[in-house]
């Protein structure tokens, strides 16, 4: 098979690529090649009754398919350059704000109308923030949740299928490169183009880090996040979420200078499992129909850590962390704040006996035995430091699940045209290193779009 363009990943980055390319230029032959399933056939066998925790399927519904991992992630896109990735260090800032304005106008037109957009801008909460040692960041916010992102992402695929080969089910294993385009490898047989957008996402982290060395592509290295995720009474903290839904909060710690920072904030939401690369982690997800809607506000706290020399695998040190507390709790360990601060693990009775009801089946456990006392120390600060500005937040029985963990790609080393040493060669999205949300990654893909479009 040969195409003009090969897209590696049907996450949002492969999906604004291919959708951008389509209208700029019809007449191209695009594939798509995914290792995950269609949209439609992406469950989770998690169901809470037979099946209560993760099974480790060969290739998790959750992370993988069409979508990507966002497909069942709490929909938010945030219109911003303070967070999300640092686009904007290789494009401009303000292309990187005119494209991801741009995603928000195809979502919005794609069965995303009628959600509503949240700003900073202007809010009394900046102040509140600050009296207290916290900083918010700023930043537009467009809400879909989980039911309507999913509504936008199949009016997206059912546009582009007839008009776009998408391979499923189809993991590439290596890309070679020829003297005038590139010959994707998988299983027995290969596909040629004349050009190639790697868009893995975090999941195919490891796997890109592979195809940097075989192609001999330089990378440095990133970021690892690491931290809980917080679940409590939606209302402790309504008089933040019903004005911006979403607070990215930073707070410095006293103790190490650490900075710890709130993340994925999910009103109303539950806890979910997440399998990357065969370890069990934890994440929110949230909802816009009211009837799906808990009782519950979860979100995550999280502690970046950057090595340099002699260590510089990041990801190896998260997931060395990851699989700890996988092998102490089987899983996803959960422990009441009020234990933590006391010194002692929780158990299944003093969960069952708290105010807080989890919206996830965890193993009751100790998350001292877990994260480093630096990371855990930093973690506990914060809940203090947000307890000033949400009362309520370091009650006893608010919940911490452990551990979450953000992995990043390495930084790949590429051009203000998203594009590898090798001419014809992009990487974007999370799996570049560069980008590390939805919006971010959807306008990295609008981008090389544009820019193939010039050229093909």
């Amino acid at each position: 098979m040969y195409y003009d363009v090969i897209i590696i990943g049907a996450g949002p980055g492969g999906i604004y690529s291919a959708y951008e390319l389509v209208q700029n230029n019809p007449d191209l032959k695009i594939a798509v090649f995914e290792e995950g399933f269609p949209l439609e056939q992406r469950r989770c066998p998690i169901d809470g009754d037979k099946v209560k925790s993760c099974i480790q399927c060969k290739t998790c519904a959750i992370m993988s398919g069409f979508g990507g991992a966002g497909a069942f992630s709490d929909g938010k896109y945030n219109i911003t350059n303070d967070f999300g990735g640092t686009l904007y260090e290789h494009i401009g800032p303000e292309k990187a704000m005119e494209l991801m304005r741009y995603v928000d106008e195809i979502n919005m037109s794609h069965g995303g109308e009628g959600t509503r957009l949240y700003s900073t801008a202007g809010t009394a909460l900046k102040k509140l923030c600050l009296q207290n040692k916290l900083k918010l960041l700023d930043a537009s916010v467009r809400h879909l949740g989980t039911d309507i992102n999913y509504v936008v992402l199949g009016n997206l695929y059912r546009e582009l299928k007839d008009r776009v080969d998408f391979h499923f089910r189809t993991p590439v294993d290596r890309v070679e490169k020829l003297t005038d385009g590139y010959r994707v490898h998988y299983g027995a047989e290969a596909a040629e183009c004349r050009k190639c957008i790697i868009s893995a996402g975090r999941v195919g982290s490891k796997w890109v880090e592979q195809v940097c060395r075989d192609l001999d592509i330089p990378t440095k290295s990133n970021r690892v996040d690491i931290g809980v995720r917080v679940e409590l009474p939606a209302v402790i903290f309504s008089h933040l979420t019903d004005e911006l839904y979403e607070s990215k909060i930073v707070y410095r710690t006293e103790k190490f200078e650490d900075n710890v920072r709130t993340f994925c904030m999910n009103p109303y939401g539950i806890v979910v499992n997440e399998n990357t690369n065969g370890i069990v982690t934890v994440n929110g997800h949230s909802y816009e129909d009211p009837s799906l809607r808990t009782e519950n506000t979860n979100f995550a706290l999280l502690v970046s850590k950057h090595f340099s020399e002699p260590f510089k695998d990041s990801n190896g040190y998260g997931e060395s962390i990851a699989r700890l507390s996988n092998m102490l709790g089987g899983g996803v360990i959960v422990q009441r704040f009020g234990d933590l601060i006391r010194g002692r693990r929780s158990t299944v009775k003093r969960v069952q006996e708290g105010l807080v009801r989890p919206t996830l089946s965890a193993t009751p456990g100790d998350l001292s035995l877990v994260l480093p006392k630096r990371i855990l120390d930093g973690i506990m600060e914060m809940i203090f430091a947000l307890d000033k500005i949400a009362p309520g937040t370091a009650n006893d029985d608010t919940l911490l699940y452990g551990v979450e963990v953000k992995f990043y790609n390495m930084e790949v080393d590429i051009d203000e045209n998203l594009e590898s040493r090798h001419k014809g060669l992009y990487i974007i999205g999370d799996a570049s290193g560069v980008t590390h949300s939805l919006s971010h990654a959807s306008a990295s893909g609008v981008y090389v779009a544009r820019h193939l479009a010039e050229h093909l």
